[in-house]
């Protein structure tokens, strides 16, 4: 079985920490570097959930995409939430590290997932500076409302579904793809020449404004679902390195849904 400090190279092979966002918090947040690992959990979130999942499982190392610390603190106290985290990887002799910036931008990454997810083909990135985000093509032609009806049956379920934005009978060839927040690339997006934009967490003002300056079809899917298939992703990769290495590691992924939203509700609205 590999020590914890021999898988972990392997994960920074995949996704170098210096390629991380300076204000990110990514890396190993606990573990022996000298402990075995035979088994592997996959997760976007590093929350209470996840990590009674691990116990359960009998997981040594949980990867996830977002950090536990990305503000840092100065206390791991159990009377915290983020505190009984640590404290329960720490008690059951479980390692946390976290791929998040420095997987967004990764070759595979994040956004090449999400294409994966919804059969898209790559033709390049969206950000070709940093490696941010895809462009894709359809196989054929299909209408914005039919785009989205694919990313719903493609993507996992949460209470938000998703949203769009712009005509749902327009004709969607070319597309950008964008896990996590992408409302800060639109600019990116409209040199690109696409036809619809994919990512999550858009804003009321950054939408308003992106449709009235151009027939730009938007797709709005929770934040947990578009990283989601880097999850999958990345433990393929982990799958393919243990087996190159004879390690037989045990791979898994998490498919608890750790989106926050709870429940949707549509409403009449309120009397004119």
């Amino acid at each position: 079985m590999p020590r914890l400090s021999e898988v972990i190279a392997a994960l920074d092979a995949l996704w170098p920490p210096e390629r991380a966002e300076s204000w990110d918090a990514v890396g190993t947040v606990c573990g022996d570097p000298d402990a075995q690992v035979t088994r592997v959990l996959f997760a976007v979130d590093p929350v209470q959930e996840i990590v009674d999942e691990a116990i359960a499982l009998g997981a040594d190392l949980i990867v996830t995409h977002h950090p536990l610390y990305l503000r840092g603190t100065t206390t791991v106290a159990a009377g915290h939430f983020k505190g009984r985290v640590v404290h329960g990887l720490i008690k059951h002799d479980i390692a946390l590290h976290v791929a998040h910036t420095n997987a967004d931008t990764a070759d595979p990454g994040v956004s090449d997932a999400l294409a994966g997810a919804l059969d898209l083909r790559i033709t390049g990135p969206l950000v070709p500076e940093n490696n941010l985000g895809r462009i894709c093509e359809l196989d054929h032609p299909e209408t914005l409302a039919e785009f989205a009806a694919r990313a719903a049956k493609r993507l996992p379920a949460t209470a938000q579904g998703i949203r769009v934005a712009g005509d749902p009978g327009m004709t969607v060839r070319r597309v950008a793809v964008s896990g996590g927040s992408g409302d800060s690339l639109f600019d990116a997006v409209r040199a690109a020449g696409v036809d619809a934009f994919l990512t999550a967490d858009l804003r009321h003002h950054p939408v308003s404004e992106a449709t009235q300056q151009s027939p730009l079809g938007l797709v709005d899917a929770a934040h947990w679902a578009t990283e989601w298939p880097w999850c999958q992703q990345a433990a393929t990769q982990l799958d393919e390195i243990s087996d190159r290495h004879g390690w037989d590691l045990r791979v898994h992924v998490s498919k608890t849904v750790t989106d926050p939203w709870s429940s949707h509700h549509t409403s009449p609205g309120a009397p004119n």
